[in-house]
């Protein structure tokens, strides 16, 4: 079997019986059940959610995007060998820690193969949290241009390049376009502050102003988690992005979880340790791929440069990457992974067969 067939690039044709189009994002393809299916789960599963949850099956992909486009290599490569189980493993891992350790449970509600995931429908809030315990990539961009606050908070002069922060920052965005928020531009990804939250809170879909200290005391504890846990491993968690959202339980009590994926190479910058004490940046994360494209084209610009969109989307149709620049990738996203789930990583041979067969015995959910 060729590399190529391995990899699991197109997520969103599988043949699961479902009450809604297929949602396709950049990795993952969420498949919403029928509401029957849905209740079926429910009740022979024993989740502990409402018996007339919404569930849905999400479906990791092995497409690497990078600077908002997706990138292909030469031979038919369409994604990274091991990048969907590496990123579903290491997610799977954190999940269960934060739940072991008291914090917050996930939408996950049950993981039948290594790119699957049943999950709950959960109502997001509009924020990208982001945690920053170094400064490093866009802010240091920012400050090396003079500025001087971010999201609200002020730092100190004198600070150099990938130098750790005096203090963990939380430097949230918006999540989507939201409208009719004094000061916030209606536009994706706005930098927005603590007290824009504050002032604004239903906006952002929290369900009283409580809720803002819950989720900033569940992004501290849960990138201090991380932190720890990877410190043993001689690796050193940088900055990511957590995405939270409500849910009911089977009490009918709405509860504050984490969603989406956590501490990944994707969401998150990742450093060996060992090198940053020789005064050296080897990353362990999907910024080591952002920096070989910057330096693959001859014009950067056009992939740091939004008002050449068009420009930049051509530069992802029409060039194949070589084969030894997503084998790279796939090293990195394997290597870390291993590292954090401590053994082998289980990358299928057959993805979608496997995929299929799983829904439709146990899970009764192919036609």
């Amino acid at each position: 079997m060729s590399l190529a067939e391995k990899v699991l690039a197109v997520n969103n044709d599988l043949p699961i019986r479902t009450g809604a189009p297929v949602h396709s994002g950049k990795v993952r393809s969420v498949y919403w059940l029928t509401g029957a299916d849905s209740a079926r789960l429910v009740a022979e599963r024993g989740y502990d959610v409402a018996a007339d949850a919404p569930l849905a099956i999400m479906v990791i992909s092995d497409r690497i995007s990078a600077f908002d486009c997706i990138w292909h290599g030469e031979g038919g490569m369409r994604g990274v060998p091991g990048k969907g189980a590496a990123l579903n493993a290491i997610s799977n891992h954190w999940f269960r820690l934060f739940r072991e350790q008291g914090l917050a449970d996930s939408h996950i509600l049950e993981i039948p193969h290594p790119l699957v995931w049943i999950v709950q429908k959960a109502r997001p809030v509009m924020i990208e949290a982001i945690a920053r315990q170094y400064i490093t990539g866009s802010m240091w961009r920012s400050y090396a241009k003079g500025e001087r606050e971010f999201c609200g908070i002020k730092i100190p002069d004198g600070l150099q390049r990938d130098q750790k922060l005096p203090e963990l920052l939380i430097t949230p965005s918006t999540k989507g376009i939201l409208t009719g928020i004094p000061g916030v531009p209606a536009a994706d990804d706005v930098n927005i502050t603590r007290t824009d939250i504050e002032r604004n809170y239903a906006a952002f879909k929290f369900q009283s102003a409580g809720d803002v200290d819950r989720y900033e005391a569940l992004l501290r504890e849960g990138f201090d988690l991380i932190s720890r846990e990877l410190a043993k491993l001689d690796q050193i968690f940088v900055d990511t992005k957590f995405e939270f959202g409500y849910v009911t339980d089977r009490a009918g009590q709405d509860k504050l979880i984490y969603m989406d994926e956590v501490g990944t190479p994707d969401s998150s910058r990742i450093w060996d340790g060992a090198a940053f004490r020789e005064g050296r940046v080897v990353e362990n994360s999907k910024e080591d791929f952002r920096q070989l494209l910057l330096q693959h084209f001859p014009d950067p610009d056009i992939l740091l440069n939004k008002d050449r969109m068009p420009e930049r989307m051509a530069l992802a149709r029409d060039n194949a990457l070589p084969t030894k620049v997503l084998m790279a990738v796939s090293d990195t996203y394997v290597g870390i992974a291993e590292k954090i789930i401590g053994g082998k990583l289980h990358i299928p041979d057959h993805p979608k067969a496997e995929i299929i067969d799983i829904l439709a015995g146990e899970f009764g959910l192919v036609d």
